[in-house]
């Protein structure tokens, strides 16, 4: 009995720590909005979010500071930024909060995939000169100017491309090291393409393409022709045909919606084939969301006990592999499927876009 007091109070006692640790971490969760400051010296224009909400309520656009390079960095005049399925999900909060800021957002500039020119260099940077033309990662992208450290992710733009077209590039970082380094595709491998007209898939048909795979793209019968514009070998209309019923079997499935149980999938796999488990369906986080999400925990579980293999995996953003999607844009193995293109001023619009779950390529920001 002695014990069983003992576990209880000190499982109360736990409890109570997090609690507080919560209510602390909370009321102390701030931003600089808080932070009451003068007109700028050197304003520029840059987008906002004090709060969490929805695009139309939290978003507006202000004059903020110029930033200033350091001796490793380089200044970039922002000409776009293209947003990923999460953007949306930063604005609205929810489990986000846990990553940034649990009352209030941390970082206030949204946005972080970014193309544009090299207006000034650090001291210490050899690597680029002013009139450059980048693109990169870097969050608060959504202004018009942005320090980067010149070693990071960002590098030379490629000259066959636009600037809205250069900042959906980075994107594509997660159907590269997911097919290359988790899947492993080989020449004539059969890979299908689960979602393959989102921002991710259009990249993943093609880089598959690249790697020599015979490619499979599912998708809506509204996106048929896109898919099949970037080269999928074969099209599947899912709101006709079931893939997971079919006759065919594949090597690799990259499941950008795993929106199908694990036998349905594992079905379709050849002995020793791999699922990889790349996304949870459209952007922003919706009912839905949460069960795919589950569906990906569990189907990462059970494949443990099967031949077939089914895997989650992060992407890394990193300067290399920028390099090898530059010059697969280059050689014209890839080309960044943009679909639409916001000005600055309706940036509230675009998150609303993206926020249906059904937009299919890239949608860019201009910043004039």
């Amino acid at each position: 009995m002695k014990i069983k007091r003992i576990l209880k109070w000190s499982a109360l006692a736990i409890l109570l720590i997090l609690f507080a640790w919560f209510e602390f971490a909370y009321w102390t969760s701030t931003n600089d909005c808080d932070q009451k400051t003068g007109a700028p010296t050197h304003p520029m224009k840059a987008i906002r979010y004090c709060e969490y909400g929805p695009p139309d309520e939290v978003l507006k656009l202000e004059q903020a500071e110029k930033p200033v390079p350091n001796d490793n960095q380089i200044l970039v005049r922002i000409r776009a930024v293209s947003l990923r399925f999460f953007d949306g999900g930063m604005l609205q909060g929810g489990v986000g909060r846990l990553v940034f800021g649990l009352r209030k957002p941390k970082n206030t500039t949204p946005g972080s995939d970014f193309s544009g020119t090299v207006e000034t260099v650090g001291s210490n940077v050899t690597e680029f000169k002013p009139g450059d033309e980048v693109f990169g990662v870097r969050a608060g992208a959504l202004a018009e100017y942005i320090c980067v450290t010149a070693s990071r992710a960002v590098v030379l733009k490629p000259g066959n491309v636009t600037f809205e077209q250069a900042a959906s590039i980075p994107t594509a970082l997660v159907a590269l090291q997911g097919l290359r380094d988790t899947a492993r595709v080989k020449a004539r491998q059969k890979v299908l393409i689960n979602g393959a007209s989102g921002g991710v898939g259009t990249f993943a048909v093609q880089i598959a393409k690249a790697m020599g795979a015979e490619v499979t793209g599912v998708c809506s019968t509204h996106n048929v022709d896109l898919v099949k514009s970037l080269g999928a070998d074969h099209v599947i209309d899912y709101t006709k045909e079931d893939f997971t019923k079919s006759d065919q079997h594949y090597d690799v499935i990259y499941d950008l919606v795993n929106n199908r149980s694990f036998a349905e999938r594992r079905r379709v796999l050849k002995p020793d084939g791999i699922c990889v488990l790349a996304g949870v369906g459209g952007s922003g986080m919706r009912k839905e969301t949460f069960f795919n999400l589950a569906g990906s925990l569990t189907a990462a579980l059970r494949s443990k006990f099967s031949k077939e293999k089914f895997v989650m995996f992060g992407v890394d953003i990193n300067k290399k592999d920028l390099g090898v999607l530059r010059d697969l844009t280059e050689s014209g193995k890839i080309a960044p499927a943009l679909t639409k293109t916001y000005p600055l001023t309706e940036t509230a619009a675009a998150y609303n876009y993206l926020e249906t779950g059904h937009a299919s390529g890239k949608i860019a920001i201009t910043i004039e």
